[in-house]
C-alpha cells in the first residue's frame, strides 16, 4: 500500500504537467507490480518520457533542489559513504558532505526509505537532491566500476595516516622523515583529514608564548580543535612548509604555497597555505579548496526563485557585466564559478584572471595573477581581449584601470563577471563611480548586481520554536501582514550538528539595472537613492531576504542579525 501511494503521488505530479494521462495512473501502478527496477526508470522506459522533464516536474512538485550530475565531479564523492550495496539497492548516489549532512542524489523523491537506510549506515544526516534518471544511472555505473582503493576520510590508524602522499612535492623532503618527526607527520595528516571530514573551510595553526592552538572554521565560525604542546609549534610549521614546498629556513617574511593531498589514485584535495611571522613563531592558515562546491548547480545556493531567474537571464545575455559583492567568506567565488559552469560549453571561450586561482575548472582558461612578474588584472584583461573571448571573469575589481577595461569588454560584446567588496548592491554602483568610472559607463554596462552573505543553517534534528511577540517581530522588520503567522526557530545543539547549526545557506540581494535605476546613476544619485528605487521595484535587500530564510525555518533570527547587521 505504501509503495502504491508513493507511485500515485509521482504520477499525479506528472499528470498535472501533462506528461502522462490522469486516466492511466491506476493502470501504470498495476502494471508496475513485480517489475524489478526503479519506478522512475520504469516510467521513462515504458512511457517514453524525457528524463530531464520528469526531474524538473518532480523537483518543483516535491520541493527538492535539482542537480545536473553531468557537472559533478564523481571523484570528489567521499570514499567513506560509497556503499555499493545501498547504491544499487536504492538507485541512490551519495554525493558530498556539508558538515555532518550527506547529500544524496536520487530520481525518485518518494524513496525516503533509501535516505533512512543510508543515514543509518553512514551515521550522517541525509538530504535529498533530485536528478534525472538517465544521468543518475550513468553516474552510478561509473562509481560502481571504480575499483580504486581510496583512503576513507575517517579515523585511520597511524600507518594509513603516514602513507598519505603529497603530490608534486620533493620526494626527498616527503620521505626522509626522522624517527622524531614521524609522530608529527601522523598528527598533521590526522588534522588535515579531520578538517575534510568535518567540512571545515580553513585551518589555523597558532603559536603563542606558552601554548599552541589549532582551530577549524566550520560553517563560517572558528572552533578550537586541539592544543598540542607549545614546543611542537616550530616542528609542525616546518612540516607544513615542506608539504607546501616553502622555504623552511625563512621565518621572517610571509610565504604562500599550496598542497595537493592525494587520498587515493583518483581523489585529491587542494589546500592554499599562508604563513605569517608572529611574536612566538609562524602562524599558518590553510584554506581547503573544494572543487565540488562549484559543481552543485544554482539550485543548491539558496537563491529565491525570482532571484535565480534574474541571474540566469543575465548569464544568457551575450554581453554586459555581472557583479557579485560581499565580504570575504560570503561565497562570492562559488556564485561566480556556478555561473561559469553553466556557461562552460564547447561553443564558448572563457578566460578568468584570479588572485589566487582557488578552484580548477576544465574547459576554462584560468590565469593566476603574479604582480611581481608584471601579470596584473589590467594586463591579463588586455591579453584576454586579444584572445577572442566570449566570457571574461575578473577575480576582483580593485582599481580604476581594471574597472575601465572590464567595462570596455562588457560594452564590446563580452559577458564579464567580477566581484567587489561592498556591503550592498546599491553601494557597488557608487563604489564604481567613486573609483572614477563615468556614470554613463556604469549605467550602460552593468546588467545585475548580487550582494550576498552566508548564514548558518539550523540543524533539522534539534532546532526548536522561538517565541517572539508580534511587537518584537515588527521591530525586527518582518512583514506587518504576516506577524500572526510567523514561526521562528532557534538552535539547540546535538550530536548531529555544531552548536545547533549544520551547513550554510546563502542570503542574497539580486538587483537588475532597470532604466529607472540607470537614470538615477546618470543623474549622480547616491546609494540611498538607488536602494530606495530598488525597494520600489520590488527587490528584496539582504535584510529582507534573510528574514525570509528565518521565516522558512532555514536559519535563526540571531544568525540573520549576525550576517546582515552593520
Amino acid at each position: 500500500m505504501k509503495g502504491n501511494h508513493q507511485q500515485s503521488s509521482v504520477l499525479s505530479a506528472l499528470s498535472k504537467q501533462n506528461l502522462i494521462s490522469l486516466d492511466s495512473i491506476d493502470e501504470i501502478v498495476e502494471d508496475f507490480v513485480g517489475k524489478n527496477k526503479p519506478f522512475i526508470r520504469y516510467l521513462i522506459e515504458n512511457k517514453e518520457l524525457d528524463p530531464v522533464s520528469v526531474a524538473k516536474v518532480l523537483s518543483k512538485s516535491f520541493g527538492y533542489p535539482q542537480i545536473q550530475l553531468n557537472l559533478f565531479d564523481m571523484n570528489s564523492i567521499p570514499e567513506g559513504v560509497r556503499n555499493e550495496k545501498l547504491i544499487s539497492k536504492h538507485n541512490a548516489l551519495p554525493l558530498y558532505l556539508r558538515g555532518k549532512v550527506l547529500f544524496v542524489a536520487m530520481s525518485d523523491p518518494t524513496n525516503l526509505d533509501a535516505l533512512e537506510e543510508i543515514q543509518f549506515n553512514t551515521g550522517y544526516s541525509t538530504e535529498l537532491i533530485l536528478c534525472d534518471e538517465k544521468s543518475l544511472q550513468a553516474c552510478i555505473e561509473k562509481v560502481l566500476e571504480d575499483e580504486s582503493s581510496a583512503l576513507e576520510i575517517s579515523d585511520a590508524d597511524s600507518d594509513e595516516l603516514a602513507g598519505i602522499d603529497v603530490e608534486d612535492s620533493e620526494k626527498s623532503d616527503n620521505n626522509a622523515v626522522s624517527d622524531d618527526d614521524a609522530p608529527i607527520v601522523v598528527f598533521i595528516n590526522k588534522i588535515l583529514l579531520d578538517a575534510i571530514k568535518k567540512g571545515a573551510s580553513d585551518l589555523h595553526f597558532e603559536p603563542y608564548e606558552k601554548s599552541f592552538r589549532i582551530r577549524f572554521r566550520i560553517d563560517g565560525i572558528l572552533t578550537e580543535i586541539a592544543r598540542p604542546p607549545a614546543n611542537l609549534a616550530s616542528r609542525m610549521a616546518a612540516r607544513l612548509k615542506v608539504m607546501s614546498k616553502l622555504d623552511i629556513a625563512e621565518r621572517r617574511v610571509p610565504q604562500d604555497g599550496r598542497i595537493k593531498l592525494a587520498l587515493s589514485k583518483k581523489k585529491s584535495i587542494d589546500f592554499r597555505v599562508s604563513t605569517l611571522p608572529t611574536m612566538w613563531g609562524e602562524k599558518i592558515v590553510m584554506r581547503i579548496l573544494d572543487s565540488s562546491s562549484a559543481m552543485l548547480g544554482i539550485d543548491m545556493l539558496g537563491y529565491e526563485p525570482e532571484q535565480k531567474e534574474i541571474y540566469m537571464e543575465a548569464l544568457e545575455q551575450p554581453q554586459g557585466m555581472i557583479l557579485v559583492t560581499g565580504p570575504t567568506g560570503s561565497g562570492k567565488t562559488v556564485s561566480l564559478y556556478t555561473g561559469l559552469n553553466i556557461l562552460n560549453t564547447q561553443e564558448r571561450n572563457i578566460s578568468t584572471a584570479e588572485d589566487p586561482v582557488e578552484i580548477n575548472l576544465e574547459g576554462i582558461n584560468q590565469v593566476q595573477i603574479n604582480i611581481r612578474a608584471g601579470l596584473t588584472f589590467p594586463s591579463a584583461l588586455r591579453s584576454f581581449l586579444r584572445q577572442d573571448p566570449d566570457i571574461v571573469m575578473v577575480g576582483e575589481i580593485r582599481d580604476l584601470e581594471t574597472a575601465e577595461i572590464a567595462i570596455k569588454a562588457a560594452q564590446t560584446g563580452h559577458l564579464v563577471l567580477s566581484t567587489l567588496h561592498t556591503n550592498s548592491a546599491a553601494e557597488t554602483l557608487t563604489r564604481l563611480l567613486n573609483m572614477g568610472v563615468p556614470s554613463y559607463n556604469v549605467a550602460s554596462s552593468v546588467s545585475i548586481i548580487i550582494a550576498q552573505r552566508l548564514a548558518r543553517r539550523l540543524c533539522s534534528q534539534c532546532k526548536e520554536p522561538e517565541e517572539l511577540t508580534e511587537m518584537q517581530l515588527a521591530e525586527q522588520g518582518f512583514p506587518a501582514d504576516k506577524l500572526s503567522e510567523i514561526q521562528l526557530y532557534k538552535p539547540v545543539g546535538c550530536t548531529h550538528c555544531t552548536a545547533g547549526y549544520k551547513g550554510r545557506v546563502g542570503i542574497y540581494e539580486v538587483i537588475k539595472i532597470s532604466p529607472t535605476i540607470a537614470s538615477i546613476i546618470m543623474e549622480g544619485g547616491n546609494s540611498l537613492d538607488i536602494a530606495t528605487q530598488c525597494q520600489k521595484e520590488g527587490y528584496n535587500n539582504l535584510r529582507q531576504s534573510g528574514l525570509k530564510k528565518a521565516m522558512s525555518g532555514m536559519t535563526s533570527l540571531a544568525e540573520v542579525n549576525r550576517v546582515t547587521t552593520g
